[in-house]
C-alpha cells in the first residue's frame, strides 16, 4: 500500500514557476497557492483536505481588489493554509476548468463571474462558492472570513447538506454537457430565430435590453444575414443601431482605439475597462462586413483605429498578439482612461476645449467617480463638419499624448491560439476590404508566430510565454486557428495555410470528436484533470467552437472535395439540433455556420492573381457584403475538386473570369466586374434597385410630358 508524508506536499506558494502573468501576480502571497493540475487533486485526496479554487485573469478589476484586500490578509491566509488545498486558476489558461466551476456556481444558485471562489471536495466536485468577497462583511456583502467559518461548520456538522450539494451540482453538469441532443432541425428556423433576437434589441441604445451590455457579435452576424436575405429594415436597423452606440459610447476608447469588454449600463456609457484581444477581433470583423453594405465612415474609422491599437499595444516581441489589457492602472479601475474637466482644459486650452467637452460629454460633475468623465459621443453621435472633425482629431491626439505619460494598464502577453485566430481572421478580411496590405502582413506574421511557438507536430499548445508553452489548446483554439488559416488561404492561395488547417482538423477529429453522438468536446481525450468533458453548441463569451468547426469543415470540403469534412459538418449540426430548438437565442454561431454549409456563396475567379483584370474582379467581390462568401482564386488550367459546382469551368475568351455558385448551381462566366458586383447584391436589394430605377424613369417621363 502506498503511503504519503506531509513533506510530499510543500507548505509554500508554488506559483513562482508558472508562465501566466495572472498567476505570477500571486506568487508572493502568503497563501500556499498551487496551479490547477493532477498534483493538487492528488494532494487533496492524500491529505483529506477540501480544495479551494480561486479563478480569475490578469485584466480583471475585482480579481485585483480581492488580491489586495482579501488574499493579502495574514489571518485569512493562515485559515486557508491550515484547512484547504489552495489552487489559483488563470481562467484564460484553463478555460475548460473555469467553465466547469462557473457552471457549478450557477447550479448552486450563485451568479457566475470573476473572481470565482469555489470550494470542492477531494474529487474536484463543488459544494459551495461565491464571486468577489471582501475580507469582512461590507455593504451587505458577506465577508470571506465568514464564508470560511461557514464552510468549516458545514464540513464538520452538516455532511448531508454537503452531499446533497455535490449531487445537485454533478447532476447539473451532466445535464448541461452530457445530455444527448440530436435532431435534424429545419434550416428554416433561422428566420424566426433572427426575428426573436431582433425583438430583444434595445430600441433606444442597441444591444440586448438591460445591463450590463456585452458586444453581441455572433447575434449581430445572424441578424445582419437576415437583413441581407430579406432587406427588411428592422434587421438592418437593429445591427447598425447597436454598432453605432457601441462605437460612440464610453465602451469604445476614443483616444487609443479598441473596445472595452462591456458596458455596465444600458447606454454603453460606462465600461468595464479591460480590453480583450478576441473581442476586438470579432468586432472588427462585423464592422467590416456591415461597412461593405453601408459605407459608414464611422465603421471605417473604428476598424482603422482598433487595428491601429492592436498593432501598437497588443503585439508581442515575437509578432503574435497578447491576450488582454488590464482594467486597472496604479491600482485604480479605469484611471488610465478617464479625465476631469480641469485636465481637459489644461491639455487643450481655451480655444479647443469647449467644443471637445461639448462633443465628448465632459462636464464639471463628470459621469464616473470623483468628477471624472469617460469620454463618449452619445450626445453628438453624428459627424460634424469636416473642419470641426479635424479639430477634434487634433484634440484627441493631444490628449492621447498626455495620457501616454500615465501608468499604462498591464499587458497580459501570453499568446493563445483562440484569441490570435480571431484577430488574424479579422485583420486579413479588413486588409482586403480596406486595401491595407500592412494589416495582412501583421496577420501573416502573427499566424506563423503562433505556429512556431505553439505548434508541436500537428498539435497546438494553449499558452506560450517567455519561451515556454503549457497544455494542449482547446477545440476553440484549434477552430479559430483553422478558420484563420483558411481565410489567409482565401486571400493568398499559399498552400501552407491549407496544409496547416487540414493537420489541425485531423487533430480535432482524432482527439476531440464525439464519435458516438457527433460534435466535438471542448478538451482533448488526453486531458485528464477535469471532472467532466464539456460538449456544447451554445455561445459563451466567444463564438461557440462547434459552430466555428462546422464552418471550417464546410470550407475544407468546398476546397478539397473530401466528403469526410462534409460529413463532419453535418454530424455536428445534427448533434445539437435540440439545443438549437430550445435555446435558439444562444446558438447564433451554430446557425450562422449551418447557413454557410447550406448556402455558401462560392465565388471562383480564374486568372493570374497579379493581373489587373483579376484584381478588379476581386475588388468587385469585396465591395459587397456577402456574409457566406468564400472566394477561390485559381490559375487558368488549375482544377477544382470534382464535387465543386464550378469544376471543369474555365476562362471566357481568355480573360480573367468569375463564377458565382450557390449549392450546385453556378452563374454564367462573368468577365465584367460591374456585372459581378450587381450579381452579388442580394436578390431583395436587386428588386428594390429595379423598383427605384423604374420610379425614377416614370418621374422623368412625367416631367417630360408636362
Amino acid at each position: 500500500m502506498d503511503t504519503f508524508h506531509m513533506t510530499d506536499f510543500p507548505a509554500r506558494n508554488l506559483l513562482g514557476d508558472e508562465i501566466s502573468p495572472y498567476l505570477q501576480l500571486h506568487k508572493d502571497d502568503l497563501i500556499h497557492w498551487r496551479p490547477w493540475g493532477q498534483a493538487a487533486l492528488d494532494e487533496a485526496k492524500a491529505t483529506g483536505k477540501p480544495i479551494f479554487v480561486s479563478s480569475g485573469y490578469n485584466a480583471c478589476h475585482w480579481c485585483h481588489v480581492m488580491h489586495r484586500e482579501t488574499f493579502a490578509d495574514p489571518a485569512i491566509a493562515e485559515l486557508l493554509n491550515a484547512g484547504f488545498v489552495n489552487v489559483k486558476l488563470d481562467r484564460e489558461e484553463r478555460p475548460e476548468i473555469d467553465q466547469i466551476y462557473q457552471t457549478s456556481l450557477q447550479a448552486l444558485g450563485q451568479a457566475g463571474g470573476w473572481p470565482a471562489n469555489i470550494f470542492l471536495d477531494a474529487n474536484g466536485n463543488a459544494f459551495t462558492g461565491s464571486t468577489y468577497l471582501p475580507p469582512e462583511e461590507r455593504d451587505g456583502r458577506v465577508g470571506f472570513r465568514q464564508l470560511l467559518d461557514s464552510v468549516k461548520d458545514v464540513l464538520a456538522n452538516r455532511q448531508d447538506d454537503v452531499n446533497r450539494a455535490l449531487e445537485g451540482v454533478r447532476a447539473a453538469l451532466e445535464r448541461v454537457w452530457n445530455t444527448d441532443q440530436p435532431l435534424n432541425f429545419d434550416p428554416n428556423i433561422v428566420e424566426p430565430v433572427s426575428r426573436r433576437l431582433t425583438q430583444r434589441i434595445d430600441l433606444f441604445y442597441g444591444g440586448f435590453e438591460g445591463a450590463p451590455k456585452f458586444h453581441p457579435t455572433p447575434a449581430l452576424h445572424l441578424i445582419w444575414r437576415a437583413f441581407m436575405r430579406t432587406a427588411a429594415p428592422q434587421f438592418g436597423n437593429a445591427v447598425t443601431l447597436t454598432l453605432d452606440m457601441m462605437s460612440q459610447g464610453g465602451a469604445y476608447d476614443h483616444l487609443g482605439g479598441g473596445y472595452h469588454r462591456y458596458a455596465v449600463d444600458e447606454r454603453w456609457l460606462i465600461p468595464h475597462f479591460e480590453k480583450i484581444l478576441g473581442d476586438n477581433g470579432l468586432i472588427v470583423e462585423v464592422l467590416t462586413l456591415v461597412w461593405q453594405m453601408t459605407r459608414s465612415p464611422l465603421y471605417a474609422s473604428r476598424v482603422d483605429e482598433t487595428i491601429d491599437w492592436m498593432l501598437r499595444e497588443m503585439v508581442t516581441k515575437d509578432g503574435a498578439f497578447g491576450s488582454s489589457l488590464d482594467s486597472d492602472s496604479d491600482h485604480e479601475e479605469g484611471k488610465y482612461y478617464v479625465w476631469t474637466e480641469a485636465e481637459i482644459d489644461d491639455v487643450l486650452g481655451p480655444n479647443d476645449a469647449p467644443m471637445f467637452k461639448q462633443v465628448y460629454g465632459v462636464g464639471t460633475d463628470g459621469n464616473w467617480q470623483n468628477g471624472q468623465t469617460v469620454l463618449n459621443r452619445l450626445a453628438a453621435p453624428g459627424f460634424l463638419r469636416p473642419e470641426q472633425e479635424a479639430i477634434l482629431t487634433r484634440c484627441r491626439r493631444m490628449l492621447q499624448m498626455a495620457r501616454a505619460k500615465r501608468e499604462r494598464p498591464r499587458l497580459d502577453d501570453k499568446v493563445m491560439p483562440d484569441a490570435n485566430g480571431m484577430a488574424i481572421a479579422a485583420l486579413v478580411q479588413a486588409a482586403a476590404v480596406f486595401r491595407k496590405p500592412e494589416w495582412h502582413f501583421a496577420a501573416t506574421r502573427a499566424f506563423w508566430a503562433v505556429d512556431e511557438k505553439l505548434g508541436d507536430n500537428g498539435k497546438l499548445h494553449h499558452t506560450w510565454r517567455d519561451g515556454r508553452s503549457k497544455a494542449e489548446t482547446t477545440a476553440e483554439g484549434y477552430a479559430q486557428m483553422i478558420r484563420a488559416a483558411l481565410i489567409l488561404f482565401e486571400f493568398s492561395s499559399d498552400p501552407r495555410y491549407l496544409e496547416r488547417a487540414r493537420a489541425w482538423m485531423a487533430r480535432l477529429d482524432a482527439k476531440f470528436a464525439d464519435t458516438t453522438r457527433g460534435g466535438y468536446y471542448f478538451t482533448s481525450a488526453e486531458t485528464t484533470d477535469a471532472i467532466i468533458r464539456i460538449r456544447t453548441g451554445l455561445d459563451q463569451a466567444t463564438p461557440n467552437y462547434n459552430g466555428v468547426i462546422v464552418e471550417c469543415a464546410a470550407r475544407l470540403y468546398f476546397l478539397t472535395g473530401d466528403a469526410a469534412y462534409r460529413d463532419a459538418a453535418n454530424r455536428t449540426v445534427s448533434a445539437f439540433g435540440q439545443e438549437v430548438i430550445r435555446q435558439a437565442a444562444n446558438v447564433a454561431t451554430l446557425l450562422n455556420a449551418t447557413e454557410f454549409v447550406i448556402a455558401a456563396a462560392q465565388i471562383v475567379i480564374i486568372g493570374d492573381e497579379r493581373a489587373p483584370e483579376t484584381q478588379t474582379l476581386m475588388r468587385a467581390v469585396l465591395e459587397r457584403s456577402v456574409p457566406c462568401r468564400m472566394v477561390t482564386l485559381i490559375k487558368p488550367g488549375q482544377k477544382l475538386p470534382a464535387s465543386h459546382p464550378a469544376h471543369g469551368k474555365g476562362q471566357a475568351n481568355g480573360k480573367p473570369t468569375a463564377y458565382a455558385c450557390v449549392g450546385a448551381t453556378c452563374s454564367d462566366p462573368i468577365t465584367d466586374p460591374v456585372q459581378l458586383s450587381n450579381m452579388l447584391l442580394p436578390r431583395p436589394f436587386q428588386i428594390q434597385a429595379q423598383m427605384v430605377a423604374q420610379q425614377q424613369a416614370a418621374q422623368r417621363q412625367a416631367a417630360n410630358i408636362r
